[in-house]
């Protein structure tokens, strides 16, 4: 007795049948079976055995002309019988042709496809198997020339995304379109850090979690992709091998849907480097931090790579921070002119994935993403370039214990960088004049002549800034990301607290001595 499991349908391509109706040339009419959801055919397949189960692969139009069909007496017990091995078989459809056997569709057939929901299609004499079969496969090729067209568009599209710079969220944005649903990043522990599209409801998210979780590595044997179908909807995890979760919701599961999906997952898994797990990444933050605060001399060994280190210190772009054509003035200076406000709070503030992209650009896990600004200390043998969308300060290459200093270059050059709307620069090696006083005194005096400002860092900041912008207060606007006014306040304010004539340019060289010294 054969086999009577169910056979799953082939993940190739289909034919809709409504395709094959619409060809005039052949004259087929649907008489019996559903119409909703679309019946779809995978290919053709002509056999006059009474029991066709073991020759069906699934997805196939059987095309029969009742050579098989014995005496009337019994018909109505074989024809549901008959009926019932093609559907277990996975038979997407019958077709019944009317010549040479019959004149008419056996009435018993009709009731027992109608009883078992499968399609059933009547077949003229005039039209032969062959041409159907012919038909289906012109339909088939058409639909893998689509298929492969969709695929590499996406392709395409997908390893664009991943060249952005926010190349996650443009990744899963680019997936999410592509498939015509919602994709979601999972991180180590669980947690949804970066999701796209068209937001599902809450009981098809729950369940898309819980089986992000079968993926997640476990020990020995855990799958590296699940599949789930819940309330007319696909669901499906992929395990990316950096502890991350790629989980996909369509509404269906379309041809080419696998492949595309496997693309994006091959790009997260190479942008989620092992280095921006959960866990690492807080490591990496707190050593980072550790370098630019006290006692880096004695952890700086176990980096392990080199002995000097760039600090860069940087700032996505915005409009404002991208220059423009020689003589063109920003409209932020416009505004600022006018006494308008502008909004000058960058709408997307790095995030850990974007920061670590960045990282990885510069060949360097020692990223510390610190408000909207991301500071990275990058090996002297790797000489920091500028990088689409983002505004970058970069220090001298300096010693691991003068690394606190290096980062107060890389913050000031990241300053100058946004007020001259240059994509870098470098803080200058060149001797300077505090080079000639002991650094000891220098600080004392530095101390002593900026006490009035302690306990106001805005106003430092302030000050800094618009001294090395030559006291231009649009230009320290921009940078410091506030009104002209509120420059001018803040610099009033500190003229007033320091007891000083700022327009003097003594004063202004004394203090700026005295800034560099913090």
């Amino acid at each position: 007795m054969p086999d009577s499991t169910p056979r799953p349908t082939p993940p190739t391509p289909a034919v809709p049948l409504a395709a094959l109706l619409a060809r005039e040339d052949l004259a087929l009419r649907q008489i019996a079976g559903p119409v909703d959801p679309p019946p779809v055919v995978h290919a053709a397949h002509t056999s006059e055995m009474a029991d066709p189960y073991p020759y069906l692969l699934g997805g196939e139009l059987l095309l029969s002309a009742g050579v098989h069909i014995p005496d009337p007496a019994d018909s109505d017990a074989y024809f549901d019988d008959y009926v019932s091995r093609i559907v277990a078989a996975g038979g997407a459809a019958l077709g019944f042709g009317l010549a040479p056997v019959h004149d008419t569709v056996p009435r018993a057939l009709v009731e027992a496809c109608d009883a078992h929901g499968l399609p059933l299609v009547e077949v003229p004499p005039r039209t032969t198997f062959s041409a159907v079969a012919r038909a289906v496969w012109q339909l088939l090729a058409q639909a893998r020339l689509a298929e492969l067209r969709r695929v590499t568009e996406a392709q395409q599209s997908l390893a664009a995304a991943a060249a952005r710079p926010d190349p996650v969220p443009s990744v899963l944005r680019q997936l999410a379109q592509r498939v015509g649903g919602w994709t979601a990043l999972y991180g180590p522990e669980g947690a949804e850090i970066a999701a796209a599209g068209r937001e599902p409801e809450a009981p098809v998210r729950d369940s898309l979690t819980e089986l992000t979780e079968v993926v997640r590595p476990s020990g020995p044997g855990t799958p590296t992709s699940a599949t789930h179908a819940t309330a007319g909807t696909h669901l499906a995890a992929y395990a990316l091998g950096t502890g991350f979760v790629l989980g996909v919701v369509t509404p269906a599961r379309e041809p080419g849907d696998h492949t595309i999906v496997s693309v994006a997952a091959v790009l997260l898994t190479l942008l989620t480097g092992e280095q921006q797990s959960g866990s690492g990444a807080a490591r990496t933050s707190a050593l980072v931090r550790l370098l630019l605060g006290s006692g880096a001399e004695d952890v700086a060994p176990l980096l392990g790579r080199g002995d000097t280190w760039f600090v860069v210190d940087a700032r996505r772009s915005d409009r404002r921070d991208r220059p423009g054509p020689p003589g063109t003035r920003d409209p932020a200076d416009a505004r600022l002119r006018r006494g308008a406000r502008p909004d000058l709070t960058h709408p997307h503030p790095p995030d850990l994935l974007a920061a670590t992209a960045l990282g990885a650009a510069f060949g360097s896990a020692l990223i510390d993403p610190v408000g909207e600004n991301v500071r990275i200390l990058v090996p002297a043998d790797r000489e920091p370039a500028p990088q689409p969308g983002w505004t970058l300060g970069v220090s001298d290459a300096v010693p691991a214990r003068q690394l606190p200093a290096a980062a107060a270059q890389a913050s000031r050059a990241l300053a100058r960088a946004r007020a001259t709307r240059t994509p870098l620069v470098r803080h200058s090696a060149r001797p300077a004049l505090d080079d000639l006083v002991p650094r000891p005194a220098a600080r004392a005096h530095a101390r002593a002549l900026l006490a009035p400002l302690a306990e106001q860092p805005a106003l430092v900041e302030t000050l800094r800034t618009w001294l090395s912008l030559h006291g231009s207060w649009d230009r320290s606007a921009v940078a410091l990301s506030v009104h002209r006014n509120t420059v001018r306040q803040r610099i009033a304010r500190s003229a007033e607290l320091l007891h000083a004539e700022l327009d003097d340019p003594d004063v202004r060289m004394e203090l700026w001595f005295a800034l560099r010294q913090e």
